[in-house]
């Protein structure tokens, strides 16, 4: 199962964590750890290459956090964007992908 994690300081999202694999099927053919991981790295690129945000990002095999150094509006908006449409997959496909938030 992946496990997405929001980070959130009072309503402002801060960043995210995402870890492990869905299993629902076979590496190269899951669409759910393309989707999990499609809305990461197109949430972290913008953020840090469009909006030109730094940021702290870990990537490794199934694993991936990102706490940009800013949450302006653009970053807020992309990361609550990535929230909704994570948690939308998740109630399709509760089995394989986990979110939540954790207030820090």
């Amino acid at each position: 199962m992946i496990k997405v994690t929001f980070f959130k300081k009072g309503e402002d999202f801060i960043g995210f964590e995402s870890s492990g694999h869905s299993g629902y099927s076979h590496e190269g053919t899951d669409i759910i750890c393309s989707a999990v991981s499609s809305a990461a790295y197109m949430t972290a690129n913008t953020v840090t290459e469009i909006l030109g945000v730094e940021a702290d990002i870990t990537v490794e095999d199934g694993y991936m956090k990102f706490i940009p150094e800013k949450t302006a509006d653009g970053v807020q908006v992309l990361l609550k964007g990535m929230a909704l449409h994570l948690n939308a997959l998740a109630e399709q496909y509760d089995k394989y992908l986990c979110c939540k938030e954790k207030t820090v």
